[in-house]
């Protein structure tokens, strides 16, 4: 018989075995998909919003170099189809970045706008000689700092020339002293953000004798 003739001194083949015993499946590509295709999942939370990934998308387009006339009409019209898009997406980014630039300067100037009420009557009790020191001192000084931070800036210099942009003139008086227009008084602070003036100071304009 066959079997009785076997050698049973012959060892299997490690290399065709597995750790059961059983016959090892050798050169089976389809074993190591399942590992690959989860390393090359994304996970869950990672994904980046719709710009980044139309931006991926079009960063990751193979455009050929080749010369217009050795490619396809169809070639040449895709290239021209992504061309065009990679163009539209430029322009709708940068829209969607001035408008949030837009919306979060409105805002602040909102905020600062909402507290200039407290600022004047921070000013008042400072001219009544009511913030020389003290906890009340330390708070408004802390607020005025902070609001710098914001871009927020006093118009309040005397001295200088009226400047109709950042000045609202409540008094106008002639006097020997000045040659040209001079603010002489601040009767209320004006503020500006920035470039943006938020509201004129009133002042007390000097001008030169006829």
């Amino acid at each position: 018989m066959t079997a009785a003739n076997e050698n049973p001194s012959e060892k299997p083949n490690p290399e065709e075995q597995d750790a059961d015993g059983q016959p090892a499946e050798s050169g089976n590509p389809a074993a190591a998909e399942p590992a690959e295709a989860a390393s090359e999942a994304p996970a869950s939370g990672t994904e980046g919003d719709a710009l980044a990934q139309a931006e991926q998308i079009l960063n990751s387009a193979d455009m050929p170099e080749q010369p217009q006339e050795a490619a396809s009409p169809e070639a040449a019209e895709l290239r021209n189809d992504l061309l065009r898009l990679q163009a539209e997406y430029v322009n709708y980014r940068r829209r969607v970045e001035r408008d949030r630039d837009v919306a979060r300067e409105m805002a602040v100037i909102g905020v600062l706008n909402s507290v200039m009420p407290v600022l004047d009557d921070i000013d008042a009790a400072r001219q009544h000689g009511d913030l020389v020191d003290g906890p009340f001192a330390s708070i408004a000084n802390k607020l005025e700092n902070t609001l710098k931070t914001y871009g927020l800036t006093r118009i309040d210099e005397v001295g200088v020339e009226f400047d109709p942009n950042i000045h609202e003139a409540l008094i106008q008086q002639q006097s020997a002293d000045v040659t040209f227009d001079t603010v002489t008084q601040v009767l209320r602070v004006g503020y500006k953000a920035n470039d943006r003036v938020l509201r004129a100071a009133q002042v007390i304009v000097s001008v030169p004798e006829q």
